[in-house]
């Protein structure tokens, strides 16, 4: 069993009276190791801590007395320090709310990247459980394995039980289909939902869900079985027990309520509503399960205790060279990954969920440091700047036989009591702003996240190292000031403490540009992504999903004329899938400019005729699909001009009537349409080929010419209802649905814009502290330059000088540093804005407007000041 840790008893005998130690040191121990039986290790530990530190109290430290020099001392420092606080408003006020900001600023980004560190971190057999890639070749280069962004985590079903099968080291395999809409039907009432998928009854072995009704081992095991999560479940049942209930599926098979578990926590890749057993989809479609090359599943893996993914990665290999050799002129390649870490980490195509971005966590690392360095270079700037006020004090109390470091000491109780007051102000802050927070990021932060013992000792030790790091150098300085200089009134501060003043400034401006630039650039690229031309319209475009319903495909024409006949719809498509949708890949062959039929897997979209006019896709070559010609249905394809290259031709002419064959269909091609931008502008356009396939039909595409929508779309639910009564009306508009493919850049740019402005304004809070310090050192020199007739401009423009050039040092240094850090952000978009001078002179400008309108404030001041009130102090 784990003993108490050794530092802290160290600790508290060092400090606790002697005749107390026995029985404290007792307590300490039996609360521990109750404590131990409760929760973690960690949280014994930090408890025990947290006791030891309760402990630092007056009456139970050695060498006590009530009259100690030391105690008196220490009370008095923090004495002197509250009336010094206290006087001083209007400085302590700019002192204590920018570190609260700045501390506020770094409680907010850490709660954000821990939480991205722990998505799925919950899962107890994570550190066995691996993710299962696939990859596929076709026709060259078949002995060298893909890359590792050429792998998907999207892939075949029967190679889980495959690898269960020949590899007797893993545990369990477990398969997951994505939650394509489904029709679900509870007592009466229609659903479509995207949140049910179809698993393995091992889905509680390798993962650890929760189930709280029901038993997990058995949940899954037999078909027509259903696991619904808490929530699903009251949405489908209210109040009502729903085990043992019944769940229709596809309208026609009915799934009984097996177990109830806890909805999937939110820091998880993968994410559903329900479960149906995976013997329900296979009695639905038995073949796919034995299809190497049709892939819809999401595998998982657990090896045995004591195994590692080393001895088994070359048997994974000789699994799938066993089920796959007769491939000819293709090659199926598998892999495996951790699943832990794969949140962030994964580069592997078509994921379960969404993903994370490991390089965003760093930058906002960054910021987060860049904060809080700022912070306390304000902090350090207006702390120097104030030293001349206390110059006297200093000098007096070391004429009465104060030594340096008992001033020492005095000066970091006033920094540490200024960091406690920023750091409870922060507090505030975070409690305050969590719901917007919450609403920007998806993050929340409860009460209970703050007011913990982790918490609390991060807070205590972090306000300690601040007030050291920001005050150690004031401290110093204030110390060090010469009594006899200081008393007969010549006293100055040295140059060196000037060069470092200065150049802690300038750094504030590197990283206040660096951030304006990249501010700038992130906000010009989102800029471009909404404007860049995506070759097809998306506007006053609405989609209804009918999910692939039989009785809506055998009707579709007659569907479409009748939504047609609305007023304010002037157009109506049908298809498979609509931009910004997931789409399958299928094994193409298409003849090559040798005559061979060559083998690639383009993505598919599977339309109708009206598809192509509809959206505006400019055809490139020959004609579109069209009604008048009956083997279009059959017989025709149509690829895009990336198809068009992947198959050797250059020409979108040269392709036109050569042979294809395509799931089942043989035909000719008969159109090359342009490259239209199906998926977001992350990634290049890949080959696409389109067929007419009236019966593979799941979603309406509506152009709407109205300024009522609301009217619009409730005349087209009441039509659907007459027309669909078995279908939920379900609908969203395309422009809203395409962009939720940048909704993680979007958030990126706010989250990023919001810190940036917070260091900005920080970071001036310490010019502030600089011109309050440069001006004050020479109000002489100011009033002897006015009585010799200097003039207002003369002086602000002398005293804006020293500015000037540390604005320069700063733009040359920070300006290609950015440069560089935003190139790289760039490089992960396959279409991206370029870094042109414009953003410098946007920064340039900013920081200038900035930093000399918040200069200017305290430099006119001191321009216009009567000479005669300032040499008669001299």
């Amino acid at each position: 069993m784990q003993s108490p840790p050794q530092l802290a008893q160290k600790f508290i005998n060092w400090f606790l009276k002697e005749e107390l130690a026995e029985e404290v040191l007792g307590d300490l121990e039996e609360k521990y190791y109750r404590k131990l039986k409760e929760t973690s290790v960690t949280k014994a530990k930090l408890n025990y801590w947290f006791q030891v530190l309760n402990y630092l109290r007056p009456f139970a430290l050695k060498k006590y007395r009530s009259n100690s020099n030391n105690f008196i001392m220490i009370n008095n420092y923090y004495k002197v320090a509250w009336r010094h606080i206290a006087k001083e408003k209007f400085y302590s006020f700019i002192n204590i709310s920018g570190l609260a900001v700045g501390i506020a600023s770094c409680i907010f980004i850490a709660f954000y990247v821990l939480n991205e560190l722990s998505y799925d971190q919950y899962h107890e057999n994570l550190d066995r459980t691996y993710r299962v890639l696939q990859g596929f070749k076709a026709n060259e280069d078949l002995d060298t394995p893909p890359v590792p962004e050429e792998y998907r985590f999207w892939g075949n079903a029967p190679i889980g039980p495959a690898l269960k099968e020949e590899i007797p080291e893993i545990e369990h395999f477990c398969r997951f289909t994505p939650g394509h809409s489904k029709l679900i039907k509870v007592n009466d009432e229609l659903y479509n939902e995207d949140g049910v998928v179809f698993g393995d009854s091992t889905a509680f072995k390798v993962f650890s869900w929760k189930v709280i009704a029901g038993n997990p081992d058995l949940a899954l095991t037999e078909p027509n079985s259903i696991v619904l999560t808490e929530s699903q479940a009251k949405k489908y049942f209210g109040n009502e027990d729903a085990m043992g209930k019944i769940v229709t599926y596809n309208q026609t098979v009915e799934c009984k309520v097996t177990a109830i578990m806890e909805d999937v926590p939110l820091n998880s890749q993968f994410r559903f509503d329900a479960i149906i057993s995976m013997k329900t989809f296979y009695n639905e479609r038995p073949a796919i399960f034995d299809s190497w090359g049709y892939v819809d599943f999401y595998n998982y893996i657990t090896l045995k205790e004591n195994t590692t993914i080393e001895a088994i990665k070359p048997r994974i290999t000789d699994v799938v060279e066993k089920y796959t050799a007769d491939w000819e002129q293709s090659k199926f390649y598998a892999d495996v990954e951790p699943m832990d870490g794969s949140y962030l980490n994964s580069v592997a195509k078509r994921q379960a969920g969404k993903m994370g971005s490991i390089s965003n966590l760093i930058i906002f690392s960054i910021i987060g440091a860049f904060i809080l360095i700022i912070a306390c270079i304000n902090f350090i700037n207006l702390s120097t700047a104030r030293s001349l006020e206390r110059a006297k004090e200093i000098g007096i109390r070391k004429v009465v036989g104060a030594r340096q470091f008992s001033l020492v000491n005095q000066f970091l109780s006033e920094f540490f009591l200024l960091s406690l007051f920023a750091g409870v102000l922060a507090i505030a802050i975070v409690i305050v702003l969590a719901p917007n927070f919450f609403g920007l990021t998806g993050v929340e932060i409860t009460s209970t996240d703050i007011f913990n013992i982790e918490f609390a000792l991060t807070f205590v030790s972090g306000i300690a190292i601040i007030g050291l790091l920001a005050g150690f150098y004031p401290a110093f300085l204030l110390s060090k000031f010469q009594p006899s200089k200081v008393l007969k009134g010549n006293f100055k501060t040295g140059s060196s403490g000037v060069i470092l003043r200065k150049g802690l400034v300038t750094f504030q401006f590197i990283l206040t540009i660096a951030l304006i630039i990249g501010t700038t650039t992130i906000y010009n690229q989102l800029k471009f992504l909404q404007n860049h031309d995506l070759g097809f319209s998306k506007e006053q475009v609405l989609v209804m999903e009918f999910g692939f319903d039989t009785q809506v495909q055998l009707n579709i024409e007659a569907l479409k004329n009748e939504f047609g006949n609305d007023p304010d719809v002037t157009e109506v498509s049908a298809s498979r899938a609509v931009p910004g949708n997931f789409l399958p890949n299928a094994g193409t062959l298409i003849e090559n400019k040798a005559g061979e039929m060559e083998p690639h897997s383009p993505t598919i979209y599977e339309i109708d005729p009206d598809f192509i006019p509809f959206y505006d896709i400019k055809m490139l070559s020959g004609r579109p699909f069209s009604y008048d010609y009956y083997s279009d249905s059959t017989e025709a394809l149509m690829i895009n001009m990336a198809a068009v290259k992947l198959w050797g031709y250059t020409d979108p002419e040269e392709v036109i009537g050569k042979k294809f064959s395509q799931w089942g269909k043989e035909g000719k091609v008969i159109g090359v349409v342009d490259d239209f931008n199906y998926k977001s502008l992350h990634s290049e356009v890949e080959p696409l080929s389109l067929r007419y396939e009236p019966f593979s039909m799941a979603k309406f595409s509506l152009k709407i010419n109205t300024d009522d929508v609301f009217q619009t779309i409730q005349r087209l639910e009441s039509k659907w209802k007459t027309l669909i009564p078995q279908r939920p009306f379900t609908y969203y508009f395309l422009d809203d649905n395409f962009d939720q493919q940048y909704r993680a850049d979007n958030q990126f740019a706010q989250l990023f814009a919001s810190f940036a402005i917070l260091a900005i304004i920080i970071a001036f809070l310490g010019l502030f502290g600089l011109t309050t310090y440069t001006t004050t050192q020479r109000i002489k020199e100011i009033g002897i330059r006015k009585v010799l007739g200097a003039s207002v401009q003369s002086i602000v423009l002398l005293l804006s000088k020293d500015l000037f050039k540390l604005l320069v040092i700063a733009f040359l240094i920070a300006s290609p540093l950015a440069w560089f850090a935003m190139n790289k952000w760039l490089a992960g978009f396959a279409y991206q804005t370029s870094i042109n001078a414009g953003i410098f002179i946007i920064a340039a400008i900013a920081i200038s407007v900035i930093a000399f309108g918040t200069m200017s404030w305290q430099s006119v001041k001191a321009a216009l000041q009567n000479p005669t009130n300032s040499l008669k102090n001299e």
